[in-house]
């Protein structure tokens, strides 16, 4: 396989400007009798008026707390280190040990997803939690981090600290306990082996001197967005897989090898662990990377199952993998590629979800179409087959097999002609409307040369969020149209370029991250880098999607210093909110000794947690 030059497909903000003038025309002065009255930014105290909605919205923070709204709790379920099983050790900072965390809550928690117990029910009041960790921040995690040094020891704990959890939860009036003695607690690290499943599995481009066969991954690694499936499984994204490999891309034999890599901006590793496992130094194992950055599926029912990575989703910086039925049955996965200028896909599964079947649905994302979204000028939109043999896919172009664009989904979405998005995240079917909405979090290296005149937003780092409606109301459509949701920032500074649905009276949000939704079609919204006007704290937002009050957005919480808010989900009952808070404290010079945060226990002698949050209103009712 040699990747061809990446072509310089139009950017979403080329089509963006174009779209907005045609929106702001046929809208005109009619947009502003849908704006309606909302209560000014407060926080815990007396001031201001109830939305209406359920809680009043909280105030942008800078202090190092967590904010609710009045009548809300926030419970602490999990913690980095807390035990998950009979006589697991308790967390103890200065004496960490791999053996002690694998069998203990893992770093970094980003997606979060709720499946109740017994399987097949709505049970609300006990589930399973499955959890991504994405990252192990050295300097937080470690006494005396100097950067440089770096023991296998060191680098076994944080492989352990990575992947997923999957823990029973229980609800006993509010509040929220773990069952450390339940069957279904599990710890899936990034040694765990995982199976290859799909178009790619086997191939040569899968294999190393550890798994000749290309079927066998020992871990799962950098898990960030997920999804839960229909018939009951978590997905997991494995995204940013180039923070693990060492080794000078550039010096590597193979051309072919070198141009994919490069493609997928290996070269620049944040670990140390090649130092001490092999796997992860490109000179000795330059197909290791080839077997991350792929979707897993993990069956929490059965805690003896192995974790299946399908390569029929594509290799990329996965932002989640959303499930949803198209009109025949079929499942339909939506992803974003979390990088700058990257896709927006979605996986189309061949044979239909059968409810008596659950055997056959464990392998309906084996095989299907992938496809890359392309978003006109006029609203309308296509979606783009990924599939070997049509062109340009074909040797012509160095693809010799479906595996190959599969291996390489980034370079086959440049050569059909996608479309460059400002970092895809979150992408989310509302269960009410079902219009699917896409976050893209921003893109401050868009320079004015890559947009077109009428373009607003160049140089962007607030973000912004797509409304999608498949043709025919069917997710296996392969057309669409599309609207401008909201252009996130401040709409009072006109320097922002913001647009919620031309509202005003809004609580201004950027760089939204996740997002899930209520039963109300309401979307919540998780941040992850607030811009400084606007903060600087991460926060969730509530904003209405239907209605007069469209496009409204009200803060809901206030995170500490240094967290990213990751991972929304409800309960069935919409009575408990669970959120991510990832990596608190997280500064340039913060360190163990002397963090940001001190988050969520605030001990001189605890380093900052990341942490699960249940949130329940106290009167029981929905949130």
């Amino acid at each position: 396989m040699t990747p061809a030059p990446r072509p310089k497909n139009r950017t979403f903000a080329d089509v963006l400007a174009v779209r907005l003038r045609r929106r702001d025309l046929l809208r005109g002065a009619a947009a502003g009798l849908a704006t309606a009255a909302c209560a000014p930014v407060i926080g815990n105290g007396p001031r201001g008026e109830r939305v209406g909605d359920g809680f009043i919205p909280v105030a942008s923070s800078r202090s190092d707390d967590l904010v609710v709204p009045a009548g809300y709790r926030a419970q602490v379920l999990l913690r980095w280190g807390d035990p998950l099983f009979p006589g697991a050790p308790d967390f103890d900072p200065r004496a960490q040990s791999a053996e002690r965390q694998q069998q203990q809550f893992g770093y970094d928690n980003d997606f979060i997803g709720y499946l109740p117990l017994p399987r097949g029910s709505r049970s609300s009041s006990r589930g399973l939690l499955g959890v991504n960790h994405e990252n192990a921040r050295s300097a937080l995690m470690w006494p005396g981090w100097d950067g440089k040094t770096v023991t296998a020891e060191m680098v076994a704990v944080e492989i352990a600290a990575h992947g997923f959890t999957v823990v029973e939860v229980r609800r006993r009036g509010r509040e929220w306990t773990v069952v450390r003695e339940s069957p279904y607690n599990r710890r899936i690290t990034g040694a765990t082996p995982t199976r290859l499943s799909g178009p790619a599995a086997g191939h040569p481009l899968l294999r190393t001197a550890g798994d000749p066969t290309g079927r066998t991954v020992l871990g799962t690694l950098n898990n960030c967005a997920g999804g839960v499936t229909p018939w009951g499984t978590f997905l997991t994204g494995e995204e940013n897989i180039w923070l693990y490999f060492a080794g000078k891309v550039e010096e590597l034999a193979d051309p072919a090898v070198r141009a994919l890599h490069q493609r997928y901006a290996l070269g620049r590793p944040r670990y140390r662990w090649a130092a001490h496992q092999p796997r992860f130094d490109l000179r000795r194992e330059p197909n290791e990377p080839n077997r991350f950055g792929w979707v897993v599926e993990i069956d929490p029912y059965d805690p003896r199952s192995t974790p299946v990575k399908h390569t029929a989703l594509g290799r990329m910086a996965h932002e989640g993998a959303t499930v949803i039925l198209s009109r025949d049955g079929r499942p339909v996965v939506y992803m974003g590629d979390d990088a700058r200028f990257e896709y927006l896909y979605k996986f189309v599964a061949d044979r239909a979800y059968d409810p008596g079947d659950r055997a056959g649905a464990l392998r309906l994302l084996e095989s299907g179409t992938l496809y890359a979204a392309r978003f006109e000028d006029d609203g309308t939109g296509r979606w783009l087959p990924l599939v070997f043999g049509r062109e340009p896919l074909g040797p012509a172009q160095g693809f010799h097999s479906q595996a190959e664009v599969l291996v390489n989904t980034r370079g086959a979405a440049d050569l059909v002609g996608a479309t460059r998005m400002d970092r895809p995240e979150d992408v989310e079917p509302n269960p009410v409307t079902g219009k699917v909405y896409a976050v893209m979090t921003g893109n401050e290296r868009r320079t004015a040369r890559e947009v077109n005149r009428a373009n607003p937003r160049a140089g962007v780092k607030f973000g912004h969020i797509i409304e999608i409606l498949e043709e025919g109301g069917d997710h296996a459509a392969t057309s669409f149209r599309w609207e401008m949701f909201i252009l996130a920032g401040d709409p009072a500074n006109p320097a922002h370029g913001a647009d919620y649905q031309k509202r005003t009276d809004v609580h201004p949000f950027a760089m939204p991250d996740n997002i899930a939704f209520d039963d109300l079609g309401r979307m919540w919204v998780a941040t992850d880098g607030v811009d400084e006007t606007l903060g600087p704290n991460d926060g969730v937002w509530v904003v209405d999607t239907e209605g007069p009050a469209r496009g409204r957005a009200r803060q809901f919480l206030s995170g500490p210093v240094g967290a990213e808010i990751c991972g929304p989900a409800f309960t069935p009952d919409y009575r408990t909110f669970f959120v991510a808070i990832q990596h608190p404290g997280l500064g340039e010079r913060s360190t163990f000794e002397r963090p940001d945060s001190r988050f969520p226990d605030y001990r001189e002698d605890m380093p900052p947690r990341p942490s699960v949050l249940a949130i329940y209103r106290v009167d029981g009712a929905v949130a």
